[in-house]
């Protein structure tokens, strides 16, 4: 089987960003604001994302698939600029997208999203819904199932939450699945493990998330949100399952984080001995290198 080429990016974090107006500024806008205009602004740069788009699209991947944080503030401005990258970065079949918490930085962020990017997050085998969470698409022989944690939460905290009836879902999305023998790949933007020092920002149902995982297994978990590169290792039901993290796609050196990267997973294979090389690129001065390359364990799941 030829190999399937997969393109893994998250946490743009869009700019500039729009000037918002006076009636906009409430609640948590308040503070990200500030936040934004006291150091995010000078981290997260166009050049740099453009810079590394122009590297990723180089590479030919076969799909492209981004794990939110598309905007800051949840201005309704910045849903239509997003939507623009997006049409910029591939069509809607090529491109795969699950939301962040800062796309639901407030409670009309939900709304917004799902309006304006829609086209990016459904299935291949469902209508464009509001409720379409988790949904599927079948790409080569990859599976890639996307899962939605964005939701809003109070200021100062960026905790995300999937909840009874996705994960319900997505139970029944891993089993149907892993019986066809497809590559399972899950799109999540939070994390499914969080450090004690991360607890404002965890996602909430995390435990709940990871046993679904070592019922029915899967053969990758990706995810942003942490803004680092990071390998952790879960419990499946045949073996462990690889949960990769990316920096943000924006971030300029030195920023807080990694500098901006992306990941290249090629998979190929069979269900029981399938192959996944992993290439991490990332930003170097003015130019996007290879900053590191491993296999996956084989046949995880």
């Amino acid at each position: 089987m030829a190999a399937f080429l997969l393109a893994h990016l998250s946490d743009p974090h869009l700019a500039p960003l729009p000037q918002p107006r006076l009636t906009e500024l409430f609640g948590k806008r308040i503070t990200g604001l500030i936040n934004w205009r006291r150091k995010r602004a000078a981290i997260h740069r166009p050049e740099v994302l453009a810079r590394l788009v122009a590297d990723l699209k180089a590479q030919a991947a076969d799909h492209i698939a981004v794990t939110g944080d598309l905007v800051n503030l949840g201005l309704p401005a910045e849903y239509i600029r997003a939507r623009a990258w997006l049409d910029a970065l591939g069509l809607p079949r090529d491109v795969t997208l699950v939301p962040g918490n800062h796309d639901a930085y407030v409670r009309s962020g939900v709304a917004a999203s799902l309006t304006h990017w829609s086209d990016f997050m459904h299935g291949d085998d469902m209508p464009i819904v509001a409720s379409g969470f988790p949904f599927m698409r079948r790409r080569g022989p990859l599976a890639l199932i996307g899962v939605s944690t964005s939701v809003p939460s109070l200021p100062l905290m960026a905790t995300g939450r999937i909840g009874p009836e996705q994960l319900q879902r997505l139970e029944r999305i891993l089993h149907d699945c892993g019986r066809a023998g497809l590559y399972r790949v899950v799109l999540i933007h939070h994390p499914p493990t969080s450090k004690r020092a991360h607890y404002l920002k965890r996602l909430t149902d995390a435990p709940r998330l990871r046993d679904v995982l070592a019922r029915q297994g899967a053969e990758l978990l990706i995810h942003g949100h942490n803004h680092r590169r990071q390998t952790v290792w879960i419990n499946g039901p045949a073996g462990r399952i690889p949960t990769i993290g990316v920096p943000s796609a924006s971030e300029a050196p030195p920023g807080e984080h990694d500098p901006a990267g992306y990941n290249l997973y090629r998979i190929t294979g069979q269900p029981g001995a399938w192959r996944c090389e992993v290439t991490m690129r990332g930003v170097a001065g003015d130019n996007v290198v290879e900053v590191d390359r491993k296999v996956l364990m084989d046949g995880v799941g």
